[in-house]
């Protein structure tokens, strides 16, 4: 680990600047060990970058069941934190002329719908129109059976285009999929192969397939049933993640990737404006999302970030480019909103408090989600008003734990919405926080369009 910890060192510069104070350090294990506990997340594993170096590098809490220990060097699964690297090998291939992102898929990959209409930084911004085979938060039944990306294509992305490319945004991790394809067949070597030797081995990174990350010598992804036990998750089959989510790798591995950013080092410096750059629809607006990563301004500082989500796996990656700082956190559970906590209260420690951030508008639905929470702490949904999707989720585990941990709590008294509404694979996306008995939860919900709309996902954690 000393060896790991220096090669860092030596990769941000020849000394740490203004390292953590003992003041410092004592605030941020307080934070992470009070945020696991009240969450019930099993680890945490961080990585703080200040003055364009890593500052800290520190894991907390159990890895797994057979990992009574978190370490720093442990590999935790990243997944849709890895978009921003197969949008870079794009971006690389565009650099060598292989490839212009305004290229038509069709181009370089037959048979996708709307292939002739769809430029390939469409692909990477989201904005392609090609239906999300995976906006649920949780094991849907087809990912319990292994799959390629051929079969992941033949499902979601031959199906009509949901709009047309370029006139909306909807978060798609089937266009991630195309996108990595078309690294594959242009570059003539696997994705992964590819960024091992054009970015990995040459910032000292050592990224794990996330696929292979799902044996005993890794992090053991954790789920959790409303307020029941904390559970082993079940991973996906084999195939599922590919080019939208395909890696596993330290806290501090993804810290030399944002050093790298803040320092505009190792690639061009036109590749990482361009990644950033919010890409507009055809209207002229933009919601801030560039090419595998967002950005914009909250709390009076500019970010650049992405999450990530894998069954079992949250992570969360921010750079702040004006401090030239930059916070990783990476935790073994889906469940809570123990990244953002632990990303808000680390910015304030690194970087000192935000400015009050901007009111949400009120989004709708929210009695009809209030309805539900209370069915499901009485264990009778109507499944009626639940897809198939949800209702599979649903199963006799699922209710029980709802019912045995959400029925003591009696009746929600109170619920709000949070944010606006966002479509997403054909759904919309709602968030709420609701108390019930005296506890405040959080709800995330996707349900099918329209005021009466079936729910697709109706996940209740801590709030």
């Amino acid at each position: 680990m000393l060896k790991r910890f220096l090669a860092l060192a030596a990769l941000a510069g020849p000394a740490l600047a203004q390292p953590i104070t003992p003041a410092e350090q004592a605030r941020i294990d307080a934070l992470v060990t009070t945020t696991l506990a009240d969450t019930r997340v099993p680890s945490a594993s961080i990585a703080l970058v200040r003055d364009g170096r890593l500052v800290l590098a520190k894991a907390y809490g159990k890895a797994s069941p057979t990992l009574p220990v978190a370490r720093p060097d442990f590999p935790y699964q990243i997944a849709s934190n890895s978009k921003q690297f197969t949008a870079m090998a794009l971006l690389l291939l565009e650099d060598e002329g292989k490839l212009d992102l305004d290229d038509k898929v069709s181009k370089h990959l037959p048979g996708i719908s709307g292939g002739d209409r769809i430029a390939l930084r469409q692909l990477l911004s989201h904005t392609a129109g090609l239906q999300d085979y995976w906006p649920q938060d949780y094991l849907i039944a087809a990912m319990k059976a292994p799959v390629a990306p051929s079969g992941i294509l033949d499902r979601w992305a031959k199906k009509p285009l949901d709009y047309a490319p370029g006139t909306r945004w909807q978060y798609s991790n089937t266009g991630y999929v195309v996108a990595g394809l078309v690294v594959e067949k242009v570059a003539g070597e696997p994705l992964m192969s590819f960024l091992k030797r054009r970015i990995f081995a040459p910032l000292g990174m050592n990224p794990v397939q996330i696929d292979d990350s799902n044996a005993p010598a890794f992090p053991a992804g954790h789920h959790r049933y409303a307020l029941g036990p904390v559970r082993v998750a079940k991973p996906p089959a084999r195939g599922w993640l590919f080019a939208a989510g395909e890696l596993s790798m330290t806290a501090a591995d993804l810290a030399r990737w944002n050093i790298a950013r803040i320092n505009r080092s190792l690639l061009p410096a036109d590749d990482w404006a361009a990644q950033e750059a919010p890409v507009h629809l055809a209207d002229g607006t933009t919601n801030g999302y560039g090419l595998g990563v967002a950005s914009g301004t909250e709390g009076g500082r500019r970010f650049i970030n992405h999450g990530g989500e894998s069954v079992g796996f949250l992570s969360q990656n921010t750079v702040y480019p004006d401090q030239r700082a930059a916070i990783v956190v990476l935790t073994n559970a889906d469940f809570s909103r123990a990244t953002d906590t632990l990303t808000e209260g680390l910015a304030e420690i690194l970087m000192g408090p935000a400015a009050a951030p901007a009111a949400s508008p009120e989004p709708d639905r929210a009695a009809d989600a209030r309805a539900l929470f209370d069915a499901l702490a009485a264990g009778r949904p109507d499944r009626r008003l639940l897809t198939a999707n949800l209702n599979d989720y649903f199963d006799a585990t699922a209710l029980g734990d709802y019912r045995a941990s959400l029925a003591p709590l009696g009746p929600a008294t109170s619920i709000v919405a949070l944010g606006v509404p966002q479509l997403r694979g054909g759904f919309v996306r709602r968030r709420y926080r609701v108390t019930a008995g005296g506890r405040t939860l959080g709800i995330s919900t996707f349900a099918e369009p329209g005021a009466s709309g079936r729910w697709e996902q109706f996940i209740v954690s801590p709030d």
